[in-house]
């Protein structure tokens, strides 16, 4: 039986090198494979031009590039773009390019479906399927950094994980990932400004901040009482505020970054005074600003934006104890690109 083929871009520089070395090949050979998949985004061994073609056939007889392809793209009224994703064994994510006039972000996936169950959410009816690999997060951003150059003439600014799944229970292949992205021998970008948004999950917050991450951390509390939490993400049974509290205490202490709060008000949920008095105790743990998020509908009715009323009571409740309070219009709602709507209709 003919052996599987690997996937190439699971290898170390240092593994490139020594299976040339070991083919009987020039080590230097796996810096330039290396260069070709990674700075370069070569999608098969044919692009690499520089690499004679005994050499590229050993590494076509040896090895595959799991590339994703961009299924479908639909452009928003707005100018957001969205792209179902296929993977190499068929399955699909969705990842989005979000414009504004000074940046243009890239909101990608971490895993195929979710492995939480906040009732909001469609990406959280999909069980899930499995973990994305390092690479295949990787190519999403490569693939908005295209896109953003073609529609609005600049390169990719910012990163949020912020796409299907949780990035925190795949953490290993996120943090890979982002290690490619801001490696000079990747996409160079800053990790400054690369963040990631979790629910949630105390132990693996505390492991971030032991391993001296540098990108931003933004948490999807949208309750500071717990009965209202668990009610919409029933996983804080699990996680409670008093734990993911310490959790954040711990964050800062060691990584000294502030941290975003995301925050969706709904219509007789969490739109009483005293859902407002909870979040101002939490917000003075932890130095924090927080981002009150537009609600875009999932379909069934359950959960609706709160009035302008109930906002503008959050804002001005924030705003008087100092704490820096944004209020983030959804976009690119018309092609269900916004967020919580990442459902892979397509």
């Amino acid at each position: 039986m003919k052996a599987k083929k690997k996937d190439i871009r699971a290898l170390t520089k240092e593994q490139l090198r020594r299976f040339f070395e070991e083919s009987g090949d020039k080590a230097f050979r796996g810096n330039q494979v290396y260069e070709w998949l990674w700075s370069k985004g070569a999608h098969s061994f044919e692009d690499m031009t520089n690499i004679s073609k005994t050499t590229r056939q050993m590494l076509e007889d040896n090895f595959v590039i799991n590339h994703i392809r961009v299924d479908q793209m639909q452009r928003s009224s707005d100018g957001t773009i969205k792209n179902a994703v296929r993977l190499h064994d068929g399955l699909i994510v969705e990842s989005v390019l979000i414009p504004t006039p000074t940046r243009t972000t890239a909101c990608v996936s971490s895993q195929v479906g979710c492995s939480l169950d906040c009732k909001f959410c469609a990406t959280a009816r999909l069980k899930r399927m499995r973990n994305l690999n390092p690479d295949e997060i990787y190519d999403q951003v490569v693939a908005i950094d295209n896109e953003s150059r073609l529609y609005h003439n600049r390169p990719l600014s910012n990163i949020v994980f912020m796409g299907m799944g949780e990035p925190l229970m795949n953490y290993n292949n996120v943090l890979k990932a982002i290690d490619k992205i801001t490696s000079s021998e990747g996409l160079g970008m800053s990790p400054k400004r690369i963040t990631l948004s979790t629910s949630g999950v105390p132990k693996m917050i505390k492991k971030m901040a032991d391993d001296e991450v540098r990108f931003k951390l933004a948490v999807s509390l949208h309750s500071a009482i717990d009965e209202v939490r668990t009610s919409i993400m029933p996983f804080n049974d699990t996680f409670p505020l008093s734990e993911l509290k310490e959790s954040l205490e711990y964050w800062y202490a060691k990584t000294k970054s502030r941290i975003t709060y995301e925050y969706v008000v709904w219509d007789g949920i969490n739109d009483r005074k005293e859902d407002i008095n909870a979040l101002l105790k939490f917000c003075s743990y932890v130095p924090c600003k927080v981002n009150l998020i537009e609600y875009n509908p999932i379909d069934d009715g359950e959960f609706q934006q709160a009035s302008n009323k109930a906002i503008d009571n959050y804002i001005k409740a924030l705003e008087s104890r100092g704490f820096v309070v944004n209020v983030r219009r959804s976009r690119g709602k018309d092609i269900d690109a916004a967020c919580g709507q990442l459902a892979n209709k397509s």
